[in-house]
């Protein structure tokens, strides 16, 4: 007798992927403790596909920035170009994306940030406020959404292709890596414990997602790496990087950052989405 997929097998498997298993791990569990492997790989895919964004049933539903990658799409058609599929991953959820950006794009981009870089800071979330951090050693700069229309085509554009709007993202900001710049591993979500959180909240609740595009090649090194998934998305000019978080949470698995770059330099352009309108 085949052996069945019972509800209560499937809120086992749903529970070790929401405590931040990769799905790997689970389905490597339930062989060991007897289920057939084809049966294994179905329950493990059932439980993963309703935490989709836009499952029926999922308590996010609704509520993330999502690429659709329903039926397996090789590119995605939005309104002004056609973006190409090239990776994705479930546990932490990474897309990976050819040609979202065209070299005109990337190389107005740069051009307009260049005269504005200052030393980047990062988020202060004992206080709410902004500070320099060693672990930062790139120059960046924000522009304010859809202060050009350069800008406004590019937020437009990230806004068809994740499903979500426009003013609930952050001004896109430039990043300029030289020799032996990094970003070091880091979640972009703002940590709830911090006493300064709640004033960053305030202008429109926490960071859901995030999208780097990158503006040009680096000759070596400069990759966003995933620690926790062992993964490394290496910089190519118009491609892009997306990811999302559910839960300001390590269980998400999104620890990420910028390896240090090796030879050349790396310009790319970051955005972030909030929960809400961002003031």
């Amino acid at each position: 007798m085949g052996q069945v997929i019972t509800p209560e097998l499937r809120q086992w498997v749903q529970a070790q992927l929401d405590d931040g298993l990769a799905h790997e791990v689970v389905h490597t569990a339930l062989q060991q403790a007897g289920w057939d492997e084809a049966v294994a790989r179905q329950v493990v895919a059932l439980s993963l596909q309703a935490r989709a964004p836009g499952a029926a049933g999922n308590a996010s539903a609704g509520r993330l920035p999502y690429v659709d990658l329903e039926r397996s799409p090789r590119e995605i058609r939005l309104p002004d170009r056609t973006v190409r599929v090239l990776a994705c991953l479930g546990q932490p959820r990474v897309v990976v994306l050819g040609d979202f950006l065209d070299a005109a794009e990337c190389e107005a981009l740069i051009e307009a940030a260049r005269p504005r870089l200052a030393r980047s800071l990062t988020v202060q979330t004992r206080t709410g406020g902004e500070e320099l951090n060693p672990d930062r050693t790139s120059d960046g700069m924000f522009f304010n959404r859809g202060e050009s229309p350069l800008v406004q085509r590019i937020e437009a554009r990230i806004a068809a292709l994740l499903n979500w709007p426009v003013e609930n993202g952050e001004g896109m900001q430039v990043l300029h890596y030289r020799p032996g710049a990094e970003y070091k591993p880091h979640y972009d979500y703002f940590d709830p414990a911090e006493p300064g959180t709640p004033t960053i909240l305030r202008r429109g609740g926490q960071r859901v997602a995030t999208l780097v595009m990158y503006l040009n090649d680096p000759a070596r090194g400069g990759g966003t790496t995933f620690p926790d998934a062992g993964l490394e998305v290496m910089p190519q000019r118009g491609h892009a990087v997306f990811f999302s978080y559910d839960r300001p949470s390590p269980a998400t698995r999104t620890l990420h950052g910028g390896a240090p770059v090796l030879e050349g330099d790396k310009w790319i352009a970051t955005k972030w989405l909030r929960e809400s309108e961002f003031t």
